[in-house]
This record gives structure tokens, C-alpha cells and sequence, in this order.
């Protein structure tokens, strides 16, 4: 009889876990890549939605550190190196983390990886900061958090919008030495 009782908690436990792991995450994971001749960069990032909440100055404070997206920190991964937003980034994988601000904001690249939002972010980490102008859409038009690149051959703009407000950080690809 125990015997019976100890598969059946086996088989519900099983049951419910296998449940969990097939419900959709509220903030879908999403992944945006551009290529330019043997190079590429990836970002890995989960959309929140708007769901008629006061974003930028609410649910995502002005003036702090935000993973930029939700769920795990955002990931980017750069395969050759590149000047982003002018300044020069190694090749490697980051999390991105931005402070926004009601007219700019902070870009940060972070060598810490694999982290869960912000709690464990360490500032002594951080490999680069860049500013970039916070642009208003007069609007709502992104109902999700949406990062994409706008690409014209060795330059891009990464671009990230969500509710009424867009971020564009220049990058290009550095060509190799002949």
C-alpha cells in the first residue's frame, strides 16, 4: 500500500512539473541577430508588455539599473570586435543593462553572465557605459518591449522601444587590417 501511495506522489509531482515547464512565460524569451561578412552579433532578451501600465517612470523606475527586458538579464554577443556608439567593445558576450532617464540614457555592458534581473548586478563588472538620447514616439506604439537592429552593410542602430519611447546606439563593425 505504501508502496502505491509513493508512485501515485511520484506521478502527480511529475504531472504538475511537466505543466509548469509547458505554460507560456508571461515575457516571452526573444533573440535578434544581424550578420555582416564573417560576424555577427546576437541579443537574447524577454518581452514584457505594457498591459496598460505606466512604463518608463513607473514599472521601470527612471534612474536605475533595469535588465533591460525581463526575466534574465539581457545577453549580447558580439563574434569580432566593434565600436558601439563610437566606443570600442571587445568581441565577447555581456549582459546589457541600461539606467533610463526621462531624456537619455545609460547603456551598460556587463561581463557578469547568467544573472537573474538586476539582484545580483555588479557595477565592477561593467566593461563599458555609453549615453544614448531618449527619443518619444508621442504614443503608445510598442505594446512589447522590442530590441531589433535598423542595418546598412558594416553600421547598425540597436534599437530598443517599448510604449512611447525608442533608444539607438550606433554600431559598426571594425574592419580587420590587410
Amino acid at each position: 500500500m505504501r508502496g502505491i501511495f509513493v508512485v501515485l506522489i511520484l506521478m502527480f509531482g511529475t504531472l504538475a512539473y511537466s505543466q509548469e515547464a509547458i505554460q507560456p512565460r508571461p515575457s516571452p524569451t526573444a533573440i535578434v541577430t544581424m550578420k555582416y561578412e564573417d560576424s555577427y552579433i546576437k541579443i537574447t532578451y524577454c518581452q514584457p508588455h505594457k498591459k496598460g501600465r505606466e512604463i518608463f517612470g513607473g514599472l521601470v523606475p527612471f534612474g536605475e539599473v533595469w535588465r533591460t527586458g525581463a526575466n534574465e538579464a539581457t545577453e549580447i554577443t558580439i563574434t569580432k570586435d566593434v565600436l558601439f556608439n563610437d566606443e570600442e567593445l571587445n568581441a565577447g558576450t555581456y549582459s546589457l543593462f541600461t539606467i533610463p532617464g526621462r531624456d537619455e540614457w545609460t547603456i551598460i555592458l556587463n561581463e557578469g553572465l547568467g544573472q537573474w534581473g538586476t539582484y545580483t548586478y555588479n557595477p565592477e563588472l561593467d566593461i563599458l557605459r555609453v549615453k544614448a538620447n531618449a527619443e518619444s514616439t508621442n504614443g503608445t506604439i510598442w505594446e512589447p518591449f522590442t530590441i531589433r537592429f535598423e542595418q546598412n552593410n558594416e553600421k547598425a542602430d540597436l534599437v530598443m522601444t517599448w510604449d512611447d519611447t525608442k533608444i539607438r546606439i550606433p554600431i559598426e563593425f571594425i574592419p580587420e587590417e590587410q
